[in-house]
């Protein structure tokens, strides 16, 4: 008897299957687009804060001017997020690959840095130390530096970087004898202890604190420093600091999941396609 020809074999799926899931590919994509508009406001913002005023006394006393800092960061972010929008919207892996190792180098980066701020304390006080002395320098040469100083003093119930005195170091406050200043020897008045029910604030109630010693200095302003006492709110604050600092990296960790899930999904498609192709092209293969 002759034997029967054995039929193609069918094929593992369906020819309307797909390995890709509609929910992590559109998931990745609203979650790129969300972060692809706050990059773009970002933007506007910085430009309009580098066009509406000059930075030259912020770039004295800080690294790098805030609003450049911000558009920077926009722009990178701008990229980042648009590389995760088309590469989930097309399915290109080469756009996918680009968004998650960017996160993923982003994500180290600032995992390192958060490292070496614990680990090199001392060196980070004393960076914090110079940033508050030249923004002491500064203090009226630009409106916003000024206060956000006042803002901190305030705060943070402080004045000055160790003490009061250091507010000698600004020419206005400056307590030698041939300083002409109407505020020489003053202090802000951000200093000032002020009671609730003070309706008007005496904005001269700083003058000449410096020539006082601290216990009569203590009756009428905050006589620590503020560099103290900041340490000891980081101090008091860790957890607050960790849960904001495991909420920006969240949304790095969830983008590299997301990503990776769908590169494999998508090279999973690529194989049934190309399996389908080699079963068309010989029904025998």
């Amino acid at each position: 008897m002759a034997r029967r020809l054995a039929g193609p074999p069918a094929t593992p799926h369906g020819e309307d299957f797909s390995f890709v899931s509609p929910l992590v590919k559109y998931l990745l994509f609203f979650f790129n687009l969300l972060f692809w508009m706050i990059s773009m406001v970002m933007v506007a913002v910085g430009i309009y804060a580098r066009l509406m005023k000059h930075a030259e006394a912020a770039m004295a006393c800080l690294a790098v001017d805030p609003a450049i800092l911000l558009i920077v960061v926009g722009i990178l972010m701008f990229l980042i997020t648009f590389c995760g929008c088309i590469g989930s919207l097309r399915e290109n892996i080469c756009l996918l690959q680009t968004f998650s190792i960017c996160l993923t180098i982003i994500f180290l980066l600032q995992l390192a840095a958060g490292v070496l701020g614990f680990v090199f304390s001392d060196k980070a006080r004393g960076k914090v130390s110079e940033i508050i002395n030249n923004a002491i320098v500064h203090y009226r040469d630009d409106l916003d530096l000024q206060n956000l100083i006042d803002f901190g003093q305030k705060e943070f119930s402080c004045c000055g970087g160790v003490s009061y005195k250091d507010w000698s170091r600004n020419m206005y406050f400056n307590c030698t004898a041939d300083n002409p200043s109407r505020e020489r020897c003053s202090v802000p008045y951000s200093c000032c202890l002020h009671t609730a029910d003070q309706a008007v604030i005496n904005t001269m109630c700083g003058r000449g604190m410096q020539a006082v010693n601290y216990l009569e200095a203590s009756e009428f302003i905050y006589t620590n420093g503020c560099i103290d006492k900041l340490v000891n709110w980081i101090h008091s604050n860790l957890f607050l600091l960790g849960g904001i600092a495991l909420g920006l990296a969240i949304p790095q960790l969830v983008g590299i999941l997301l990503s990776q899930i769908l590169i494999n999904q998508i090279r999973d498609q690529i194989k049934l396609q190309f399996y389908n192709q080699q079963h068309r092209a010989d029904p025998w293969y």
